[in-house]
């Protein structure tokens, strides 16, 4: 840059100086004069001013209330100018202008609760079930939350729902009834993918309650009950098996003992005897085998000599 141009911007520069200076001192005097032309004019009408003053208090009080604003902690405050966004405003104390700014929305920035059901849906294996559920979601950008959706509770009402009855058609009953953290899990990055947009995020979903039809519920009882009989049946089928298998290594062991099997042949008539009235039925090729036809006469009679006595 040279001097001859260094010097016309100072020039340029002096001249736009001593041009505000007499602007300023100019408007100064203008103001002036007014202000003397409306005290004189005020001083002439003291009536009107009585009048008019505290009229004009009361529309400026107005005005204060109206353009002032208080945002809870946890709220956000779209403000539009002229029909466009300005800003959000909040929490605390904000001013707006009256008539030239609105607040539009007032968003809430805490976790908020959303039932929704979905009944008389059809799942993958074609079974009616009515489901509950319970959605967790918070606003993360309150601009998007206003702006991008017209009301964003509704919406994000409705898309739970329906991504509800989507992954209900795409299960089976039984995978419904079991698996409900995976199908909590599959719910929550089906609304978070269509609410993401609108400036809002899911925290969590919750399957409250799962109610089948109840012809199919006293089905499933009747299975389940006929199942536990079956296992049953099972358990009493091996517990007999064992039993036997336990009959046979006794077998072998008094198979080339008799003394030992009279042994306890007479403990097995003790134990049914000494109970006082008790009866012991006996096989007859049993009483053969261990030699206890002679055992019983004498228990008979050593029972029977007190009687006769």
């Amino acid at each position: 840059m040279n001097n001859l141009t260094y010097r016309q911007m100072n020039k340029a520069e002096k001249n736009a100086r001593v041009n505000g200076i007499a602007g300023t001192l100019f408007g100064l005097a203008v103001t002036a004069a007014a202000l003397g032309e409306l005290w004189l004019a005020l001083n002439q009408a003291q009536v009107w001013v009585l009048v008019l003053y505290p009229i004009g208090m009361t529309l400026l009080g107005l005005l204060l209330m109206i353009a002032l604003k208080i945002a809870k902690q946890w709220e956000k405050a779209v403000v539009l100018r002229f029909g466009k966004f300005r800003g959000l405003m909040g929490p605390g104390l904000f001013w707006i202008i009256p008539i030239i700014d609105t607040v539009a929305e007032w968003i809430d920035h805490r976790v908020m609760v959303t039932p929704f059901s979905a009944e008389k849906t059809l799942t993958k294996d074609t079974v009616p079930v009515d489901v509950d559920a319970v959605l967790f979601w918070m606003v993360w950008d309150a601009e998007k939350a206003a702006l991008e959706v017209e009301d964003y509770r509704m919406a994000i009402s409705w898309a739970a729902q329906t991504a509800l009855r989507e992954v209900i058609g795409q299960m089976d009953l039984a995978d419904i009834l079991v698996g409900r953290a995976k199908m909590d899990a599959e719910l929550q990055r089906i609304i978070d993918e269509r609410t993401t947009p609108w400036g809002i995020t899911v925290q969590s979903v919750e399957i409250r309650d799962v109610v089948i039809p109840q012809e199919l519920e006293d089905a499933m009882s009747r299975q389940a009950q006929a199942e536990r009989e079956r296992q049953a049946r099972v358990i009493l089928g091996e517990s007999e098996k064992q039993i036997a298998d336990s009959f046979a290594e006794a077998s072998r062991a008094y198979i080339n003992n008799p003394t030992a099997l009279h042994l306890r042949a007479m403990n097995m008539l003790f134990e049914g005897l000494k109970e006082k009235g008790a009866m012991v039925i006996v096989p007859s090729s049993a009483v053969d085998t261990m030699n206890l036809g002679g055992l019983s006469g004498m228990v008979s009679l050593a029972q029977n000599a007190p009687i006769e006595e």
